[in-house]
């Protein structure tokens, strides 16, 4: 079989372009095309909701590094409509067609909005995720308002929390679950952040939810709360997390949806019959992929190092003959940077039903926290103490036995394992960032699919 001569990308962000990258050093040497909505060039993500909202980095400077040349045609500014899967084109907004012997799809996730499309448009009202919306935050932030009100409490939110307390503002955070991170982290390590946010003056109010963001003459004058309260706010940013952008595969005949885009582990789409397709990848936040380490779950990771470990082994894969393909079996693993603390996790903290301190602890704020599921290791997550992941990376490989040995603490006596509280998605104002098809672990149900919970209610 000879390989593909026309390549085309759609998503031009973190994972298309070291997608394509990886294309041209595997030797790839035909038409390759990338296609991307927004008008600039790939840039970094991770930086946004950090050093950009401190104003140490500008917006517009946080580009991605090239690792090569791709020598592609970039036909950045404009979105896909559509994919006819049998005449192998993919159709743009502006009518263009591009025809394909091979597609990869990286169009990653957009940042959920406020449903009250009135208040949406309420001047002070804004999201972050990209970095037009990183530059208008900044700007915002720099003016100095009176109160930055945050809908949502993941990591993002967190993050901006944190940059506006750094920046000496008073914010407050709402969010319908019972803590910030509980749905990433978990009960214990969730806990533990709320502490944090209060510590460092934040208005941090937990199971509540805004009913509706309050205007004079088009601009934001502040929020009304589900519990009766109510305050003032220059600025809101809603942290609701992310819509996975499949849109313009209604019809397509993929097996696209809300939680993204199935494919197998070699990072081949499934059509809407469960059949896998052989000329159509996927690859980054839009993938839904199956893993071994977690029982073959489906999981939907939105992290940097998943985008850039999936995307090269996706262009592998598409200019391989099959017994050369391999599989995407990389431990997934993220960080984050708030409230002067360094957060680092492998594994996946949401698949488990108990979690120890195996080091450190969270007084001193230095620690480890062990995940396990069913006495197996499945996930480690530092904080202030990352030097120990690689360990707990070579753990989960392994399926180690949790809780893990005393070779592993650094206390006396056996670690005390506790629940690891993982609440169900519907419980939270953020969505999640790792999100399993399946099982709860620590549940014996079936999650059914459903549409985002409208966070007013």
């Amino acid at each position: 079989m000879n390989g593909p001569d026309r390549i085309v990308v759609v998503g031009a962000s973190l994972a298309g372009l070291r997608a394509a990258e990886t294309l041209r050093e595997e030797g790839f040497a035909g038409s390759l095309t990338l296609v991307g909505e927004e008008p600039h060039p790939p840039y970094d993500r991770p930086p946004l909701s950090k050093q950009v909202l401190l104003g140490r980095v500008r917006a517009q400077d946080v580009g991605l590094p090239g690792r090569r040349e791709v020598d592609a045609r970039w036909r950045l500014g404009v979105r896909a409509a559509g994919v006819d899967l049998i005449g192998k084109k993919v159709t743009l907004a502006d009518g263009e067609q591009l025809a394909y012997d091979r597609l990869l799809i990286a169009t990653g996730t957009r940042a959920r909005p406020w449903p009250n499309p009135g208040e949406a448009r309420l001047d002070g009202v804004l999201t972050l995720r990209t970095n037009d919306d990183a530059a208008r935050l900044a700007e915002r932030l720099d003016a100095g308002p009176r109160r930055v009100l945050v809908i949502g409490a993941g990591f993002t939110g967190s993050e901006i929390a944190s940059a506006c307390r750094e920046r000496g503002l008073e914010v407050t955070v709402a969010e319908r679950g019972p803590s910030p991170l509980v749905g990433a982290l978990g009960g214990t390590l969730g806990g533990y952040a709320g502490k944090l946010q209060r510590a460092h003056g934040v208005d941090l109010r937990c199971r509540v939810t805004v009913t509706a963001l309050r205007g004079s003459e088009g601009r934001l004058t502040g929020a009304d709360f589900s519990d009766g309260g109510r305050i003032d706010a220059d600025v809101a940013v809603v942290a609701l997390g992310a819509v996975r952008n499949v849109e313009w595969l209604d019809g397509s005949g993929l097996a696209a949806g809300p939680r993204g885009i199935a494919c197998d582990a070699g990072c081949r789409a499934f059509d809407m019959y469960g059949i896998v397709t052989d000329d159509v990848f996927v690859a980054g936040d839009v993938a839904r992929f199956p893993h071994p380490l977690f029982d073959y779950q489906m999981l939907s990771l939105e992290h940097w190092g998943n985008a850039v470990a999936q995307a090269e082994v996706a262009a592998h894969n598409m200019i391989s003959p099959g017994p050369r393909r391999r599989p995407h079996l990389t431990v997934p693993a993220f960080w984050s940077s708030q409230f002067g603390l360094n957060i680092k996790s492998v594994g996946v903290p949401t698949f488990s039903d108990q979690v120890v301190i195996a080091q450190g602890s969270l007084r001193e704020g230095r620690f480890v926290a062990v995940y396990g599921y069913r006495g197996r290791v499945t996930a480690a997550v530092s904080v202030n103490r990352a030097k120990w992941l690689e360990y707990y990376r070579y753990l989960i490989e392994t399926a180690a036995p949790f809780p893990p040995g005393p070779g592993a603490a650094d206390r006396p006596g056996p670690p005390v394992p506790v629940p690891s509280d993982v609440p169900a998605p519907q419980l939270l104002s953020h969505g999640p960032t790792v999100a399993l098809t399946g099982h709860l672990p620590d549940r014996h149900l079936t999650l059914v699919p459903t549409p985002a919970a409208d966070p007013r209610r």
